[in-house]
């Protein structure tokens, strides 16, 4: 069952609506334009020209901007992935045309000031230095540089302090007349509206928007090689990450893994790795894993941190429990429960409505089309115990993954 609408403009932005009966609004600008599309030695500058759509526009100051929906007691937001540029907003159901005009003058108005480049420089530098302080967050960058070495999938989103220097107007000129591609845009809303009222207000504020059918030249990664790398780092814990790539969002064990990395390593503290680490050793805080899908292949891994003396032991049964699965069928019993569990956290996800309509937006871009939640449930429920086994033997092969270490420094 298709539970929302879609129109057309002849540009080819889409305009989408999930109806909600209630008093607030999300909505959402999804541009199929991330930072795997950066030209060689221009890392981070899609990232860069997000933080910039928030300054000056040909009719609006970085001030106007700001207040525009925050006077409305509205939340104004964006970010950056490898494959997308996303805006979004949460606002009172009257505010609607408001947002529309706003995302319309951000997205396709902005002047790009030199003044508001060189302050944005600094806030982005200061943002890299923070995750750099981070090592949770900085092993996962360093571990995907190792996955996709020498492709742009594993390049830093933030980019570098000595790329991030270097952009001017003209790069954002051509990274933007390269990558965005009207009929690879979808705004979406989440509301209580009448469809046609929503086209009406599309057509006005985004019917005008020229055509652009610029295509990406994304090439798909070579597979990774395995290896183990230690790393020594300024912290007083160890933290380590083991994965692999993995499926891409088209293929037909995604939903396999996607179940797969939920019973090993998902949401809950029942997760295998929580049970077995955590809660009978008491060895690791924070242990989780986790599977992203992209276009053309996806991201497997599996994170803890630990005191240095006890890094051996939790790599060890991380270890063990990944060879249960590759050994061993998973029983009926065990697989109804995985499934149970998993269908239930993602109905209860569904209250995330922002991020529901931006899943939905993301969908239509990559597949025309958006899964319902009954046929989610469905896809889930056809995953055999010879699925899992296949995915864990294919995606948990030793010889294929890589292991990133951040041990202190001595």
């Amino acid at each position: 069952m298709i539970d929302y609408q879609v129109h057309t403009l002849p540009n080819g932005i889409r305009i989408l609506l999930k109806h909600s009966p209630s008093t607030i609004t999300h909505c959402c600008f999804v541009l199929n334009a991330g930072s795997r599309d950066e030209p060689l030695h221009q890392e981070g500058l899609a990232h860069f020209i997000e933080h910039l759509l928030f300054k000056e526009t040909e009719k609006r100051s970085t001030s106007q901007i700001l207040n525009r929906l925050e006077l409305v007691g509205a939340d104004l937001n964006a970010y950056t992935t490898k494959e997308y540029t996303c805006i979004h907003a949460s606002l009172l159901k009257q505010h609607l045309e408001r947002t529309m005009d706003l995302f319309e003058d951000i997205l396709f108005h902005s002047t790009f000031p030199e003044e508001e480049m060189e302050k944005e420089r600094g806030v982005i530098l200061d943002e890299i230095a923070s995750y750099l302080d981070q090592p949770e967050e900085a092993i996962q960058d360093d571990f995907e540089a190792l996955l996709f070495k020498g492709h742009p999938i594993g390049e830093n989103i933030l980019g570098t302090p000595e790329t991030v220097a270097k952009f001017d107007i003209n790069d954002i000129k051509t990274f933007t007349a390269a990558t965005n591609n009207t009929s690879e845009m979808i705004f979406a809303v989440f509301g209580d509206y009448d469809f046609k009222k929503v086209v009406k207000l599309g057509e006005k504020y985004f019917g005008g928007i020229a055509a652009n059918s610029a295509k990406k030249n994304r090439i798909k990664p070579a597979p990774n090689i395995g290896g183990i790398h230690t790393l020594s780092r300024p912290i007083s814990q160890t933290h380590c990450i083991i994965g692999n790539q993995a499926y891409a969002s088209n293929h037909p064990y995604k939903n396999g893994l996607l179940l797969l990395n939920n019973l090993l390593g998902g949401m809950g503290m029942s997760s295998r790795l929580n049970l077995e680490i955590r809660e009978k050793y008491g060895i690791a805080y924070t242990i989780e894993s986790n599977y992203t899908t992209l276009t053309d292949t996806g991201i497997f891994s599996i994170y803890f941190g630990t005191d240095t003396e006890k890094s051996d032991k939790a790599l060890k049964l991380v270890h063990k429990e990944l060879k249960k699965l590759r050994d061993n069928k998973l029983g009926i019993l065990q697989l109804h429960q995985a499934k149970q569990k998993f269908i239930g956290q993602i109905a209860l996800a569904e209250e995330s409505r922002m991020g529901l309509i931006i899943s939905i937006a993301k969908s239509m871009i990559d597949f025309n089309h958006a899964d319902s939640l009954d046929e989610v449930f469905a896809k889930i429920n056809a995953v055999t115990a010879e699925d899992m086994l296949a995915i864990s033997n294919e995606i948990f092969d030793t010889e294929r993954m890589i292991t990133l270490l951040f041990e202190p420094n001595a």
